[in-house]
């Protein structure tokens, strides 16, 4: 495991909010940190990531992810699937308080940890599922279902399609924004909108899918 120095972490992620013009709040920023270190901690364990150095996790995960926040502004209701280490969905729950973000992943190791970041960061927007996305089952369908280098998108669509609400649309974090994808999404499913991020000290291509439900 590598030394945590977090007044050098937290330095690399205060600049990257500002670059990012984040209005995040010092409670928001520390719960980050905390989050970074509890990533940290498990990764040397439960090889949650295959970054092991804390300042190269937070440009290639956490201001990789905070870079999609903004796409989130009018969500309520967001599922992160294929979640991981948490990854965008802890950044999510810790950026929008106000909104909910449950997080499935069928790995039980990696479930443990975002359960134990839940205790221990207080979030109580957050929901843990472990179990296939095709089987899971909700009183309250998602506005918003995401993922971040999970799968295929006709894969992603179809496992989780029976989630989102109608009028919903989901959101996948991509490096490149492949082309034959995108053109294999099964019908209704249509790319509405594919945006490039800039991500803070980050030399490589990002890019948000936007996927809606074509109207008849």
């Amino acid at each position: 495991m590598k030394v945590f120095d977090r007044a050098a972490i937290a330095d690399v992620l205060k600049q990257g909010i500002a670059a990012l013009e984040l209005n995040l709040s010092e409670a928001q920023v520390e719960k980050l940190l905390d989050y970074l270190a509890l990533l940290n901690k498990w990764n040397s364990v439960y090889n949650l990531t295959s970054v092991r150095d804390p300042v190269q996790m937070v440009t290639l995960h956490v201001l990789d992810s905070l870079a999609a926040v903004p796409a989130f502004a009018g969500a309520q209701n967001v599922l992160d699937v294929g979640a991981g280490g948490g990854l965008p969905g802890m950044v999510l729950a810790i950026s929008r308080p106000d909104m909910k973000v449950a997080m499935i992943d069928t790995v039980h190791k990696k479930t443990a940890f975002l359960n134990q970041v839940k205790a221990e960061l207080e979030l109580a927007n957050v929901t843990v599922y472990t179990k296939q996305v095709q089987q899971l089952e909700v009183k309250t369908r998602f506005d918003v279902i995401t993922s971040r280098a999970f799968a295929d998108l006709s894969d992603f669509v179809n496992w989780s399609g029976h989630l989102l609400q109608e009028g919903g649309q989901f959101i996948a974090l991509k490096g490149t924004a492949p082309e034959d994808e995108r053109e294999r999404l099964p019908a209704p499913w249509k790319v509405q909108k594919l945006q490039p991020l800039a991500v803070p000290g980050l030399d490589a291509e990002r890019h948000l899918v936007f996927i809606q439900a074509e109207s008849v």
